[in-house]
């Protein structure tokens, strides 16, 4: 639940007639804030009858006005007043049912009391009272809460308001002349009386106020199963009952509502649609997916699917996001939709922007990855808007030509500005931020975020968050989405003897068929040939986008040899590889004619002898996997991570044939074949950057013959013992997407060789076969500082978290088995521990912290420090278990925070990791102001000292 009104913040939202109510409430919060004799509590005239009767007069009234209320405000008016309107009836129940309770005293009987009671001024206590009933947050109705948790809160908020009584009553001199067996039982008397008596009665306003208010009615309906529906049409019937559409919008805004309304174009609105097929409409294609409602805190763990199983599944999405967008906490908060690639996390931005741009509501739709990943969120706003626009506009010069109409940004890729190596850890929180403020200058907005899950566990999540996560289709969505295709392409399929993809052919496909793109691609690539329907066993992911992409290209050609195809699917992936390299998904004509020809064009620079020059983006571009996004982009991010993947699968196979031929010249023993190709693909990014990629790559080479993948991961293991030794020449120099330094070059390729290598061996890979002599292990850890300082945060990451590894002892030789699934240790990965260990004494100093961590108290806390304390000094642990212990260790009874703060000092010292440090050590749970303060207190590093004999 949030901070819904309280009671005293109901009568200031709604107006209240009854000046004495007034006065009283006014009274006891001067008297919270000022103290009872200084808020003139003299002058108090104390009746709880009085007040008694002024709240229920005050509910009914309320119950009067609800229509008046509800009439010529905007959106949030109304729901501000909605929830003080809950509020009302909360308290006014309460009264109702104390003023009917079977008590041993009556309440003319309290107002007749002495003036001092117990040595305390009797209209003191009464002002207490007051307070404890009337300034106290109430609950409110929510879309993800069922009724049964509201009205169990409220029974809570009622326990509250007895103790409150009881503790008044305990002060009065009546108390004293009440029987010991009545002073014994009267608690429960307040407690268990007035309370069930008042729920009764809340249960029957609760329907009054449903029936009179759309708005409650709607979060009545969120624990009901609804008939099945396409593109979120019940969000639209839904905020229609609440108030009509909106007409004679200015002309900005009419464009702004225009550019939102998608539901009349295809489901991919591609660059180049398909001929022999249709794709539905969104309006008819969109089905309303099934999904989870969360309240994440910084110890959830919403990255890890086992962690949703947990959480309370949606039955009615649609009147979620109804209730959603007319509660309080929008506008508080923003919602944060999680799903995983081709999950429809887009397609529901799109689709709920369509329905919000007849309503009352103002959508502005955001695609991350197309705006300034750094600006604020008004600035990105501002820009996205700039776009449809054609030119520049303020935010707030956007809301106020909204007339009131609630604006709800919609911003979508979050994962982008994550990934995208912008260290956006906080950019939920600014999102927070940036709604308070526009609260606060009369500006309530909603803002929805759509991220993929994997990014869940790298940013912090503000107080109030809701996250939803999109769960896959069920058999029944599979079935009705299919029953949309058969009716959108039986006449056009039949006309080539050719029939729709059926549920069953589908369902065979696994999880495959369960993601709404998914589906679609398995859709598209039967149409083609019914392939699917012919019994050849499931698909996997990588296979599906190989034949699809295959299958369209030579439609495209009318039948090109595979050579041909191949050629298409190579500059496809130099697209792929140029984004990547660049970090980001959209890529613009200019840098297109700059990277494909450097790549695709034999790896020479001197073009001058090409009959007519060749415009290479539109050549790369014009297919149906491009959209244009102030460049272009792939019409799923998916295509361009299953690419890049191919390309190096493809330029690893390429490597192996021509060592093969190679290898019957006679010079081949002293002549090497260059590994060009394989360079200038894999030494720009870590493909681990990208978790997708690295699953492609795994289910290619699982199509690899087992002979050939023993005979590529040889070839990669000498290529990584060379990896960092000087080439004098090499091919695709022009091939620079961004201009990195030669070591961090270095550092991307020997890391995807080891990569390579491991995904490509059928057993487990040992560190000294890769780097074999006595030193293995010390190559090994400087090869993987290499990788730690030149990858960045996310390559970084994405190697420990790809390149599972365990050290073992055999004869007393200490080796690192890397693959094999093994599980990671509570450091991480020992990648980590041993990139950060120089010899057998820190890595014995690691295991010692791994115990001590999984015995807890078994060892006293000064020895923990001292251990902390020594991994520090010798080696420089900065690993996650090495925050999460800090973390632990803060909130510990007794804790010595003075020794922890020096530990903590240390770790801020390095300017470098500061900001990746200080966002693990605060979601581990320490808090930002400690952080802060020892930031603060630190004296900044003695200057560099004169060397000898200088002047």
């Amino acid at each position: 639940m949030i901070d819904a009104p309280s009671y005293a913040d109901a009568l200031r939202i709604l107006g209240c007639k009854d000046g004495r109510l007034v006065k009283v409430i006014g009274f006891a919060s001067e008297a919270e804030r000022t103290g009872w004799a200084l808020a003139g509590g003299t002058r108090l005239s104390t009746s709880l009858r009085d007040l008694r009767d002024a709240v229920i007069a005050h509910g009914e009234d309320v119950a009067r006005r609800l229509p008046e209320l509800k009439s010529g405000a905007n959106r949030f008016t109304r729901t501000e007043r909605l929830a003080a309107a809950h509020a009302a009836i909360v308290v006014a129940a309460w009264f109702e049912a104390l003023g009917e309770a079977k008590l041993p005293f009556t309440l003319d009987q309290l107002d007749r009391g002495d003036r001092i009671s117990h040595g305390v001024p009797t209209a003191e206590r009464y002002a207490r009272l007051v307070a404890g009933l009337l300034l106290e947050r109430l609950p409110t109705p929510e879309p993800h809460v069922p009724y049964a948790e509201t009205r169990a809160a409220v029974e809570r908020a009622y326990a509250r308001m007895a103790e409150a009584m009881t503790g008044y009553v305990g002060g009065l001199s009546l108390w004293d002349e009440l029987a010991v067996e009545d002073q014994l039982v009267l608690p429960r008397l307040l407690t268990e009386g007035p309370t069930a008596h008042a729920l009764r009665i809340y249960d029957e306003d609760y329907r009054s106020l449903a029936l009179d208010s759309h708005e409650f009615g709607v979060r009545s309906l969120v624990t009901e199963r609804p008939p099945p529906a396409t593109a979120l049409s019940r969000v639209a019937w839904l905020l229609a009952e609440l108030a009509p559409p909106r007409v004679g919008d200015r002309p900005m805004i009419h464009r702004l509502r225009m550019a939102a309304n998608a539901l009349d174009q295809p489901l991919l609105l591609a660059g180049k649609l398909p001929e022999d097929v249709y794709l539905p409409l969104l309006g008819e294609g969109y089905l309303t997916p099934r999904c989870r409602v969360a309240e994440p805190t910084r110890e959830s763990s919403p990255a890890e699917r086992g962690w949703w199983d947990r959480q309370r599944l949606l039955p009615d999405p649609e009147a979620f996001l109804a209730g959603h967008l007319t509660s309080l906490r929008a506008t508080r908060a923003p919602l944060l939709v999680l799903g995983e690639p081709g999950s429809g996390k887009t397609k529901l931005t799109e689709v709920l922007a369509a329905r919000l741009a007849r309503s009352e509501f103002l959508p502005f739709r955001v695609e991350l990855r197309a705006v300034r990943g750094r600006a604020d969120v008004a600035g990105q706003i501002e820009q996205a808007a700039a776009e449809v626009l054609g030119e520049e506009v303020t935010y707030p010069d956007l809301v106020a030509a909204g007339d009131g109409a609630m604006p709800v940004i919609l911003l979508d890729g979050f994962d982008e500005l994550v990934q995208g190596g912008l260290n956006r850890y906080d950019y939920l929180e600014r999102v927070r931020e940036f709604q308070a403020r526009e609260a606060g200058l009369g500006r309530p907005v909603a803002v929805i975020v759509t991220a993929r899950t994997a990014v869940a566990d790298r940013v912090r999540f503000p107080d109030g968050l809701l996250a939803l996560q999109l769960l896959p289709f069920d058999d029944d969505q599979v079935r009705q989405w299919l029953d949309i295709w058969d009716q959108a392409n039986r006449a056009l399929l039949a006309r080539r003897d050719l029939k729709p993809l059926p549920a069953e052919a589908a369902l065979v496909h696994g999880e495959m068929a369960r993601q709404p793109l998914l589906l679609l691609l398995l859709a598209l690539y039967d149409a083609g040939g019914n392939a699917l329907q012919h019994d050849h066993g499931p698909l996997g992911r990588a296979r599906l986008y190989e034949v699809l992409l295959r299958d369209y290209t030579e439609r495209e050609t009318g039948g090109a040899r595979r050579v041909a195809i191949d050629q298409e699917l190579v500059l496809l992936g130099a697209v792929a590889l140029s984004m990547l390299a660049r970090g980001s998904q959209v890529v613009t004509d200019e840098q297109l004619d700059r990277d494909l020809p450097a790549l695709c064009h034999g790896g020479e620079d001197d073009h001058d002898d090409e009959d007519e020059p060749v415009d290479w983006a539109r050549k790369a571009t014009e297919r149906f996997f491009f959209v244009r996004r102030r460049g272009h982009a792939f019409l799923h991010s998916t295509f361009g991570e299953f690419l890049v993947a191919w390309l190096t699968l493809y330029a690893l196979r390429d490597l192996d044939r021509r060592r093969r031929l190679a290898g019957d010249e006679p010079l081949a023993v002293v002549q090497a074949v260059d590994d060009d190709l394989l360079y200038a693909v894999t030494s720009h990014s870590c493909l681990a950057e990208r978790a997708p990629t690295v699953g492609f790559l795994l289910e290619l080479l699982d199509e690899v013959p087992t002979a050939v993948r023993a005979r590529c991961a040889d070839q990669l293991a000498g290529l990584l013992r060379r990896a960092l030794y000087e080439r004098t020449r090499r091919h695709f120099t022009g091939f620079r997407p961004v201009r990195h330094t030669v070591t961090r070059r270095l550092a991307a390729y020997s890391a995807n060789l080891t990569l390579l290598i491991v995904a490509a061996s059928e057993q487990p890979v040992a560190v000294s076969s890769l780097l074999p002599g006595p030193d293995h292990l010390e190559r090994w850890s400087a090869l993987t500082h290499l990788w730690k300082g030149q990858l960045g945060t996310d390559g970084w990451s994405g190697l420990v978290t790809a390149l599972s590894a365990h050290r073992v002892v055999t004869g007393g030789v200490e080796d690192v088995m890397l693959g094999g699934g093994a599980e990671p240790s509570g450091m991480g990965d020992v990648v980590v521990a041993v990139a950060t260990g120089h010899a057998p004494r820190h890595r014995r100093l690691l295991d010692l912290l791994l115990r001590a961590l999984g015995e807890g108290g078994a060892l006293p806390f000064r020895d923990r420090v001292s251990i902390l304390e020594e991994l520090l000094r010798t080696v420089a642990v900065r690993s996650p278990a090495m925050h999460q212990a800090l973390g632990t260790m803060w909130h510990e009874d007794g804790a010595d925070r003075a020794a922890l703060r020096r530990l903590l000092r240390a770790m801020l010292a390095d300017p470098v990791d500061r900001m990746t440090t200080w966002e693990q050590l605060v979601k581990s749970g320490i808090p930002e102001t400690a952080l802060w303060e020892i930031h603060q207190n630190t004296p900044p590093p003695p200057p560099p000292q004169p060397a000898l004999g200088s002047g």
